[in-house]
């Protein structure tokens, strides 16, 4: 009966292991939604609106997509939409720079 036990401990500590790895996996992407953020930020700094504004609107569209899937605990989907919005607020600002560069 005690070895019964002692694989039963073995088999729900196995599990619960499981459980925790598999939460940090999808944990809130604070850090992700900070770094939409700040590119946002920068973009609209180099007149993205102006220059970008397809580019520079649909990253803030994913910055708040990305919100309400957090808000949602959808933490999966806020991450994506966070890396998206990075991405496209980097691109809008290439894009806002490379216009206002005096080199051209």
């Amino acid at each position: 009966m005690r070895r019964n036990q002692l694989f039963s401990l073995i088999n729900i500590a196995s599990l619960l292991l499981c459980g925790v790895m598999l939460a940090g996996c999808a944990g809130i992407p604070a850090q992700e939604m900070y770094d939409a953020r700040q590119a946002v930020l920068a973009a609209k700094n180099a007149d993205a609106a102006v220059y970008a504004p397809d580019l520079f609107g649909e990253a803030q569209e994913l910055v708040k997509s990305a919100k309400l899937h957090m808000n949602a605990r959808d933490y999966r989907q806020a991450r994506d939409d966070a890396e998206r919005a990075r991405e496209k607020a980097m691109e809008a600002r290439r894009i806002a720079e490379a216009a206002t560069d005096p080199v051209r």
